[in-house]
């Protein structure tokens, strides 16, 4: 064929237009974005697994530093352990409680006996609740001034600690397991075998879980009783 020809046939506007390839830019280009999870990832866990420790570490000092804020204030060591400052912080502290509850009504509402819809999916609130139960951690720790008080009080503030560490330990090492790229973890003892990730976390929730819920249950009792305490009784 002459090279005229070619030519005109080449950039003839009859002649159909060649399918390119696409690059690897291009594809990369046109693929959807992932959404990023709203599942607090472990290294976010570790971190809150960390500050609840440092929130929960002026319980075990808080005979050294009240008495010497009440050696060195006396004015201010009354006020915080006032009227006043009892209930800005014991509502605030109630209305994370509340919050937390949140998570429950969004699974369980809608087989109330009297109906309630949560919007927001789970996730959403499972991470509320998350978040929430850290911040509620340091609302008491405000509210108490670190001391652990006695008879009552005392136990039911170690209840409210095994509700947040059950539910925080639980969830890190869920998450743990479901980051690692291991894809076994041994053998249950008197199985063959191999442990996976689903059977290894519905082990471990079986126990978390469940321990959880009992404080939980266990903790919305003492609470009534303790408000009861605070405003009738005292």
């Amino acid at each position: 064929m002459p090279d005229s020809l070619s030519s005109f046939h080449q950039s003839s506007p009859d002649s159909p237009p060649r399918a390119s390839s696409p690059s690897g830019g291009d594809l990369k280009a046109r693929s959807p974005r992932s959404q990023p999870g709203l599942q607090p990832q472990f290294k976010v866990l570790i971190a809150l697994t960390l500050l609840t420790a440092l929130l929960l570490l002026p319980f075990a000092l808080s005979p050294l530093y009240l008495n010497f804020l009440r050696s060195r204030s006396v004015d201010l060591h009354f006020w915080m352990r006032g009227e006043l400052y009892k209930q800005i912080t014991g509502f605030s502290s109630l209305f994370f409680v509340l919050l937390e509850l949140v998570l429950t009504a969004r699974k369980r509402g809608r087989t109330w006996p009297m109906r309630l819809k949560v919007p927001g999916s789970i996730r959403l609130w499972r991470n509320v609740h998350i978040f929430s139960g850290v911040a509620l951690v340091g609302l008491v720790l405000i509210h108490t001034l670190g001391s652990t008080g006695l008879n009552f009080n005392a136990l039911f503030l170690w209840v409210f600690f095994g509700v947040t560490l059950t539910a925080l330990m639980g969830v890190v090492a869920e998450t743990g397991i479901l980051e690692s790229s291991r894809s076994y973890f041994g053998r249950w003892p008197g199985l063959s075998r191999p442990l996976t990730k689903g059977p290894l976390i519905r082990g471990l929730r079986s126990l978390w879980l469940t321990s959880h819920i009992f404080l939980v249950s266990l903790f919305m009792v003492m609470l009534v009783i303790h408000i009861l305490l605070a405003y009738y009784y005292q």
